[in-house]
Order: structure tokens, then C-alpha cells, then sequence
């Protein structure tokens, strides 16, 4: 069939793409859409990806890195926004989409709405307990400042504590206000929380978090998990210091301390130096003038005591006076002593004479020979003793009564051999006996005596013996056990119509006659 000549126009699927791209763009132009955030997405290359949405349709919607940079607040899923841009294609999917230059909340409803979800998130966490915020040192050596290095907020602080009591001030630069401030100062709190104790630079005592007021979209960097949790974290107290005293964000509810102002923090980190020096004059005075006191009330108690003491010579008269009777009495003691001591000498050299010593020594020779005497027969009758005892068991210890006792003892081994082998075979025997009783009663028991008198066993094709007819059906093949052997056979009549044999090959069932004495079993 020939093609149907047609003046419809025809394009490309570039064309036709372009050519809704460029209708879209001069119909919409620059807009204004208001919708909750869904699907966001963040790429490697920078951009932004994300859906805005209603209850009944869905924007697909495009933030370049350039602008990402710059945004006031960071889009998150389930915020209300009002995005700002053009309306375009994109051909490469055959899909409209916002291209967005400016992003913002839609009132501060919104915002508050996810500041108090983020709350509600971080205090089950528990970062905002009580418990976890640390004491501020007195009086700190350095103080770390994370702010704007170009503000005033922080020539605001150092102006304080130089005008209160100077100490060294460490600033860590960062911006207060955009997207990257949230990042920046959480680095700075866990930049300062690094530092080394004794090392070039010193380690901060105290860190402030400052920035001057604005509004909840300005503030919002320091409303972010990061520096909440930054916060949270620190080693270092930390003193929060972010806006106006109205102003209140996530980080003042996590720092160990919040400030009204920026201001307010430095005359919190530092006394005033004048007052601390005319705190500590007027107290050493009160010290001196105490201790002063004090001595002269101990001197003047000590001056009582001693008044009512009594004079040392009262003290010392009575022992003297002892001391002296004792020295009089010991004279004549020591000359009653002596004498005592003279007499009972001479009474007992009067009794060691020269007389009574040899008298008393030869009488103990005596006594020792006596002794030594008795002992000497003592041992000698002990010994005869002995060596008669032994004699007796040598006698006793002779070769012929060894061999005697040897002889004894094998025959009595002999006996007991002999006693053994007639045991064994009286056992043996009994057993045999007791076997043979065995076999016999187990062949008077078994159906093989039976088979022998002219008796067969039927058994079905399984083996099992067959107790009634009505289990034999016409056809089965069966098995017929004799005294001599084993037949096979097939019932010609039973409970049921004939079956086939399960046999593997044709046999004559019915070719043996029965015994004359043995009755048809079918």
C-alpha cells in the first residue's frame, strides 16, 4: 500500500524537546512556588536535587553548587519553603523541572516547627542535661573566641576582658552567617578541644561561641546538629554567646553556660582585675588584724595561767625535803647492810673448810665407783643375754629345716594342683549335662518334629505363615515348607477372583500329591 501523502510537519526528537523547553521558559518566566520539601539529594558535583510538594503534585526542582553556597538555610525534608527561579525542561529525560536561585522559609512558622523537632531529637539524647554541663574555671590563662574575626563582636570581648583583667585571647575564624557556618564553628570548638596541654600553642581553659544578634534565618547556623553536638562534646568549657538576650538557639542549650550578650560572656569568663586586688587587700588586712587579735587573746590567757601557777621553789621544797631524809637513812642502811653481809660470809667459810671439801670429795669418788661398777655387770649380763637369743635363732636357721619347710610347701602346691583339675573337670562336666538339656528341650519345642510326622508350613509370598484360608486369595502364590525341603504352589481358590502369580517365570504348582496321611490344603 503507498504512503498516504500528508502536510503535517515533521521534526526531530531534539526539535521538538527544544521547542518545549523555549514554550515552558517564555510562558513562566520568573517564579514564585510555595511547597514542603520530599526527596533531596546532594551529588559529589555540589548541586541540589529535591522535590517540592503538595497534597497533589510534585515539582522536581534543581539548586546550581554556585547558589547551594549562598543559601541562608539548608534545605531539609519536611520543610516549608517558598523557592524562587524559572521553570524549564531538562530533554535528557523528558521531564520539567525549577531551576531555584533563591530558597526561604515559608514564615518562621516553619522553621520554628523544625527548630523544636530538632530540639525534641537532641534532648532524648540527652545533650541538654543538666549533669553533663561542667563548672567554668575562676580565673582562665587563655580564652579561645569562635566568631567572626571581622565583626565587632569580637573586638566587644576583647575590649572587656582587657578593661576587666587582661589574659590571653585565642581566636578561631569562622563565618556566623550562610551555609557553611554551621560546619565552621564546629570545627572551631573541636579545633580548640585538640589543642595539646604544653604545646606551641596553648590549651584554651574557657571557649566562647559569640555572634551578634539577628534574625532565626541568621541564627540558624547555630541551630545544626553539628555544632550542637560539637558543643556537646567539648572538653573545654564553654560559654554560649549568640545574639541578643531574646535570642535563643539549639547551641545555648548545650554550651555549660549561655551569655544575654557577647558582652555579657567576657564579663562572665573574667573578674575585674581592681576588684580581685582590692578584694584581696581588704582580706589581708582582716587576716592581719585577726592574727593580731588572736595573738594577743592567746598571750593574755597565757599570762593568767601562768599567774595562777605556784613559785618553783614551793614546788621543788617537798621533794627536797624527801631527798634529804632518804640521803640520811641510806648511810645507815648501807653500814647495816655490810655488816649483814659480813656475817652470813664468814657463816659459810666457817662450813667450806679444807676439811669438810676433802671429806665430801672422796665420798663422791667412792659413790662414782660404786656406779661404775653396777653399770659394768649390768652390761655384761645384757650381752650374755643377747648373744644366747641369737644363738637360739641360728640354730633354728639351719639348711636341713629350710629344705625341710621347701619340701612342704610343694607338696602342698601339688594338692592344691590336683584339686584344681578335678574341679575343672566336674564343672566341665556339669555343663556339658546341662547343654545337652538345652538342645534337647529346644528340639522338642521346635515345628521342624512336627514337619517330620507329615505336617507342612504354608507361608504367602512375603514369608509369613498363613493361619487362616479367608487370608489366601485365588491365585497367590505360596510357598509350602516340607521335613525335606520347600515346594511353590498356587492357590487354586480363595476370597477374591483370581490373580496373577508374582512369579518370575512359570512352575508347576500342583504337580506334588499330598501324603497319604497328610490332608489337601487347597
Amino acid at each position: 500500500m503507498a504512503d498516504t501523502p500528508s502536510n503535517v510537519a515533521e521534526f526531530s526528537v531534539s526539535e521538538i524537546s527544544f521547542s518545549i523547553k523555549r514554550t515552558m521558559e517564555d510562558a513562566f518566566g520568573y517564579v514564585r512556588v510555595r511547597g514542603e520539601l520530599g526527596r533531596i539529594s546532594r551529588p559529589g558535583s555540589g548541586h541540589i536535587y529535591l522535590d517540592l510538594k503538595d497534597d497533589r503534585a510534585v515539582l522536581s526542582g534543581v539548586i546550581w553548587r554556585g547558589v547551594a553556597s549562598k543559601l541562608k538555610i539548608q534545605p531539609e525534608q519536611g520543610l516549608e519553603v517558598i523557592a524562587t527561579g524559572k521553570i524549564t525542561t531538562f530533554p535528557g529525560q523528558s521531564k520539567y523541572q525549577m531551576v531555584i536561585d533563591a530558597l526561604e522559609p515559608a514564615g518562621a512558622g516553619a522553621l520554628m516547627a523544625l527548630l523544636e523537632e530538632r530540639k525534641k531529637k537532641l534532648a532524648a539524647e540527652g545533650l541538654f542535661a543538666e549533669e553533663r554541663k561542667r563548672p567554668l574555671p575562676s580565673l582562665p590563662n587563655v580564652i579561645g573566641v569562635v566568631t567572626s574575626p571581622t565583626g565587632a563582636v569580637i573586638r566587644d570581648i576583647l575590649h572587656r576582658i582587657s578593661d576587666r583583667f587582661p589574659v590571653h585571647v585565642l581566636v578561631w575564624p569562622v563565618r556566623v552567617q550562610g551555609e557553611t557556618s554551621g560546619a565552621e564553628v564546629a570545627n572551631g570548638i573541636r579545633g580548640f578541644n585538640a589543642f595539646q596541654t604544653g604545646g606551641t600553642i596553648p590549651r584554651p581553659d574557657l571557649v566562647i561561641v559569640a555572634r551578634g544578634g539577628g534574625s532565626i534565618e541568621d541564627l540558624w547556623g547555630f541551630n545544626e546538629e553539628a555544632v550542637v553536638r560539637a558543643a556537646a562534646e567539648s572538653q573545654i568549657p564553654l560559654i554560649s554567646a549568640v545574639g541578643h538576650e531574646t535570642d535563643w538557639t539549639l547551641i545555648d542549650l548545650a554550651a555549660d553556660l549561655r551569655a544575654p550578650t557577647p558582652t555579657g560572656a567576657a564579663e562572665i569568663a573574667v573578674p575585674v582585675k581592681a576588684e580581685l586586688m582590692s578584694m584581696v587587700d581588704d582580706r589581708a588586712r582582716r587576716l592581719s588584724t585577726g592574727l593580731q587579735r588572736f595573738v594577743g587573746s592567746r598571750r593574755t590567757e597565757l599570762r593568767a595561767a601562768s599567774a595562777a601557777l605556784p613559785a618553783p621553789r614551793d614546788l621543788l621544797a617537798l621533794p627536797r625535803q624527801r631527798f634529804d631524809t632518804a640521803a640520811n637513812s641510806l648511810e645507815r642502811g648501807l653500814i647495816v647492810n655490810t655488816k649483814h653481809h659480813r656475817s652470813t660470809y664468814q657463816n659459810a667459810s666457817a662450813r667450806l673448810s679444807p676439811i669438810v671439801l676433802t671429806r665430801l670429795s672422796t665420798k663422791a669418788r667412792q659413790d662414782l665407783l660404786v656406779a661404775g661398777d653396777r653399770q659394768q655387770r649390768a652390761l655384761s649380763v645384757g650381752i650374755a643375754q643377747k648373744r644366747q637369743a641369737f644363738d637360739a635363732i641360728v640354730a633354728r636357721l639351719t639348711p636341713s629345716r629350710l629344705s625341710q619347710h621347701t619340701a612342704l610347701s610343694k607338696e602342698r602346691v601339688t594338692g592344691l594342683g590336683d584339686r584344681l583339675d578335678r574341679a575343672y573337670l566336674t564343672q566341665l562336666k556339669d555343663s556339658a549335662a546341662k547343654l545337652d538339656g538345652l538342645q534337647k528341650l529346644l528340639k522338642s519345642l521346635s515345628y521342624k518334629d512336627v514337619l517330620a510326622r507329615g505336617y507342612a508350613v504354608v507361608r504367602d509370598a512375603d514369608g509369613q505363615p498363613i493361619r487362616s484360608t479367608s487370608a489366601v486369595e485365588t491365585g497367590a502364590a505360596l510357598s509350602v515348607e516340607l521335613a525335606d525341603g520347600t515346594l511353590d504352589a498356587v492357590a487354586m481358590s480363595g476370597s477374591s477372583a483370581p490373580k496373577k502369580p508374582k512369579t518370575t517365570g512359570p512352575k508347576k504348582a500342583a504337580s506334588h500329591k499330598p501324603a497319604a496321611d497328610q490332608g489337601n490344603l487347597f
